[in-house]
This record gives structure tokens, sequence and C-alpha cells, in this order.
């Protein structure tokens, strides 16, 4: 009922939601543990969504709401029929903890008005909302805020003193009791508390989605968006819950469960439907096995709510507004954001522009420019792959390579470590490095790379190594490569990489490519070089002073 309050939809939709569409992803999903149904990010983005488009409750907004429902069951389908199940990796989890912050002050602000008892715009943005509370601060209904503040003080001591102890619930019963006594006249007759009314103690009804080109089109930006902030919610929890059990979530399989589950919901009344974390979890702890739980959970609902669905006249605005805050609070991860406070700079601008734009425009939006902003970011940092410089370290017997700063160097071979691809977006700053090489190390004609940090290289990448290999041995010197691995190889020879820079230029070892470099190198200069970095330098001195 919470949920259905957040999305803008008659309360009963929030029962209708955790029924059919539940069952469905519990038949057809891959986790065994996974219950779906309605939350309080789905809630919240179907309501910024359409509240622009009708209003709320109204039957015009629920017919947009099962049309956005069933366009979002048709992508999931889609992208899991495609095996594109990785497409949520591209979700970064600062973009989710950003969104849900957001969310969350949301939530709050948008039940200021039954918390108060005034009436506030309800599809506004934060800063709306709040400016038309300052207006009508003389207007606060001190009745019914009291009902709300010991609806929050109930569930917070209940949660904080009896942690086992199902506060939300226990909270409501409070609120309600205050509430009943207020309305029955005790405290005086002019004071009435608004209740939820009574839902309809029946199944969910059968229900048709617009499927008029103008509908489609208008919510077509919102239904991508919801579908990706919802793959990523379940298969994210899908995935966490199957870690703990033991077992892979095939993602591609959960996308199917989950594109079926709301185009089936879109038919039976329920609105979007995703994973949700709270029932998935208490799913867990109650020692399920098998999708049957949560089928099972599904079908006992539609039991539960025949028999007590009347009794949700009882519940009053004001301690469901009570609850609600309750919920914003648990949706911000005060830890995770501290954690990428002070750990990243580039993860805090994606949490801070996904927070910003949920709080201050649409939360589509605040998905999609998340999402951009966390590719963008990726785009950057693999197109300028971290290149160290490399020198055996001759202070310990086996000489090994390290990136210490200050170690000396051969005057003729320099050697550096890619670690990263070499793809057509890399190319530039590659080259670039290339070209302060030879500019500030002229001497050093011969250049050394180790490849075990590449992964990939693509037709530019091959190109950019064969050009530099050309320029260095116009210059006198050479290319090598070092720690080819096996699909690197395959790729590069398949550009014709080896064509241009020679099979022999390749080794799989340091000490195989210091051997074969060194023969390579101008020993006259070696003998006036007294830093002697490889060991081939001593065996040379010690050669020339037998000779002599």
């Amino acid at each position: 009922v919470a949920f259905a309050v957040i999305a803008g939809m008659p309360p009963q939709y929030g029962l209708y939601a955790g029924m059919v569409p539940a069952m469905i992803a519990a038949l057809f999903g891959s986790s065994r543990h996974l219950v779906s149904g309605p939350t309080t990010a789905a809630s919240i983005v179907l309501f910024s969504a359409l509240s622009v488009h009708a209003l709320p409750g109204s039957p015009e907004y629920v017919k947009l709401a099962l049309t956005l429902t069933f366009m979002v069951g048709m992508f999931e389908l889609v992208l899991g029929l495609a095996r594109m199940g990785a497409l949520v990796n591209f979700i970064s989890h600062s973009v989710v903890v950003g969104f849900t912050a957001g969310a969350a002050l949301l939530i709050a602000a948008k039940q200021l008005s039954n918390f108060f008892g005034i009436t506030l715009p309800g599809g506004g943005h934060l800063h709306d909302i709040l400016y038309h509370l300052v207006l009508q601060i003389d207007e606060i209904n001190i009745p019914v805020t009291i009902v709300a503040v010991v609806t929050l003080l109930s569930g917070m001591a209940v949660r904080r003193w009896y942690p086992k102890v199902p506060y939300m619930i226990v909270a409501m019963v409070i609120g309600s009791v205050l509430a009943a006594i207020f309305n029955a006249g005790w405290l005086g007759d002019d004071i009435v508390i608004a209740t939820v009314g009574a839902l309809p103690s029946s199944l969910p009804p059968l229900s048709a989605p617009d499927f008029s080109l103008e509908t489609i089109r208008q919510l077509g930006t919102s239904a991508l968006a919801v579908t990706l902030f919802a793959l990523t919610e379940a298969v994210s929890i899908g995935r966490a819950l199957a870690a703990r059990g033991g077992y892979r979530l095939d993602g591609n399989q959960e996308f199917i469960g989950q594109g079926l589950s709301n185009l089936g919901g879109s038919f039976f009344s329920g609105y979007v439907s995703t994973g949700s974390f709270n029932r998935s979890g208490l799913n867990f702890q109650a020692g399920a096995r098998t999708p049957v739980a949560a089928f099972l959970a599904g079908l006992l609902l539609m039991i539960i709510v025949v028999l007590v669905a009347p009794l949700a006249a009882f519940l009053p605005r004001a301690s469901m507004a009570g609850v609600l805050f309750l919920v914003a609070w648990g949706l911000i991860d005060f830890v995770e954001i501290k954690h990428i406070l002070h750990s990243s700079r580039r993860e805090l601008s994606v949490l801070l522009v996904t927070f910003f734009g949920a709080v201050f425009f649409e939360l589509e939006m605040a998905i999609f420019a998340g999402v951009i902003l966390s590719l963008v970011l990726y785009l950057d940092r693999t197109s300028k792959p971290k290149i160290l410089t490399m020198t055996p370290d001759t202070r310990l017997p086996e000489r090994p390579f390290s990136h210490e700063h200050g170690l000396d160097e051969c005057p003729q071979l320099k050697f550096i470590s890619v670690q990263g691809s070499m793809f057509f977006g890399s190319v530039n700053y590659v080259q670039d490095t290339f070209e302060r090489l030879r500019v500030y190390s002229p001497q050093q004609k011969h250049l050394a790379i180790l490849a075990e940090g590449v992964n990939f290289v693509d037709l530019q990448g091959s190109e950019a190594l064969a050009e530099e290999t050309k320029k260095r041995r116009a210059e006198g010197g050479d290319l090598y490569l070092i720690d080819v691995k096996p699909g690197l190889w395959d790729s590069m020879d398949k550009f014709g990489c080896f064509e241009k820079t020679g099979v022999r230029n390749v080794f799989q070892s340091k000490r195989a490519a210091i051997r074969g470099i060194y023969n390579k190198l101008d020993h006259e200069k070696c003998k006036s070089c007294h830093k002697r970095i490889y060991q081939e330098c001593g065996a040379m001195t010690a050669a020339e002073a037998q000779k002599a």
C-alpha cells in the first residue's frame, strides 16, 4: 500500500503488483530467492515519469502506468532474448547510490502534505514542494502532525531497541490507534484524521494498457529509464543472494523473467515490479530453497488481501507518511556514500550528478545522466592506459624489474610497461607517449614493451606499434614486445602487426628479451657505460678483462 502511495497509484494497486508479477517472475527467472513486486525505487521513478502527464490516482494516470509497465516488460524481454544480460554492468554502483539517495529525499518531500495535513503540489520538484510548505507553514494541522510524529518515533524506537520486531507494522498500528482516538472525538469533536479508505477485497482485475502510438511515443524514454533501473535492482539483488546461496545467476534468464512478469502484470492491474531487497532477503533468511517460495508468496498475498483488505479503512494517511519517512531514511546508504566520498573523485562526481539530477530534475533523466557520465569517465580512463618506465633493480641479486623512481636505466634500451588496452580510443595517448620518449630520451633508440598488462589490441593499436617500429628502425633502434598473451597474439597476428614488427622481436620472458636485445646494442657505447644494468653487462666486462 505504501509503495502505491509513492507511485501515485490507488492503494490497492500496490497489492496487485505483488501478486501475479511475483508469481510469473518466480516461474521464469533464474534466481532461487528473488521475490519481485513493487519497490520504493521503481515506484518513485514511475511517479516522476507519469505525474507530468496525468493527475496521480486518476483513471488516466492508472492507464498510463499500466502502459508503461507493458513497455518496460517488453524492453526487458527483448534484452533477455538478445542475451544482453551484461547491460546492467554499465550502471555503476555510484549511480544506484546517488539515485536512491535522491529518490529518498523526494519520497519524504512528497509525503510532507500527509505528514502536516496540508495541500502541496504533488508533481513538483523538491524546491517547489519546500517553497509551498513555507508558504503554508501557518496552516499545519496539529493533530495530523502528532499522529505522523508518533508513528515516526514509534518506528524509530522499535527499530532501535527491538530490531527483530517488524517496526513499520508496529508504528502503523500505534499511529492507527492514535488516529482512531482523535476521530472518535475523545480529544475534540472537530478533529478528523484522513484514512486510506477500505481496499477492494478481491483478486486483481483484468486490465488493458493503452497501445496508441501517441502514448507509446510519450512514454518511450521513461520506459527505457525504468527498464534500466529495474533490471539493475533485480539482477544486483539476485547476484547477491546467489553468492550467498552458492549458485550462479543467469542474468539473461532473469531479464526474461522480469520481462514476462511486467508484461503479465500489466494485464492484471499490476504496475512496474522488480526485485525487492527486503522481501528477497526475508525469503532467503526464512530458508527458501527454490523459486516455489516466491511463487507461493504471491499466491498467499491474494488470499490475505481477500481477508484483510477492509482493515485499510483504519490506516491514517499521516501514519503512512510517517512510515514512508522511515522508508526514505533507510534508502540512503550513508556508509557507502562516506566510502565513495573518501575513495574516488570520479565515483563521487557520478554520485553527485545522479543525486542532484534526481532531486532537481526528472528521475529518469538522472539515471541517464549518471550512466552517461559513468561511461564517459570509464572511456577517459581506458583511453589513457598506465605506462610505467621499468628497469632492473641492481640492488637485489635477481635484479627484478621495478618502476621505482630514480633507478639507473640503460642508456640505449628503454623498458616500459603498458597496463591497459591499445585500441582506437587510446592510440593517440600511446603515440604521444612514444613521441615524448623519443624526444626526452633520444639515446634510448631501443624500446621494449612489457605487454603482460595489455588485454586487447585492435587494428589501430597494431598500426601504432608498426609505425613506432618503423620510426625507431629509421633511427638505428627497434621495438620489442615481451610477455604477449596467447589471445593478444592472435588478434595482433590477425591485424598484421607481426608482419611489420617481426616475430623475432617478440619474446615470452624478460630474460630472453634482454639476451636477444643485448646483441643488437652498440657495444662501443656499452664499453664506456659504467651502470651495468643487466647481468649481460657484467659478463661483457669479464670477457674483455680476460681478453686483455
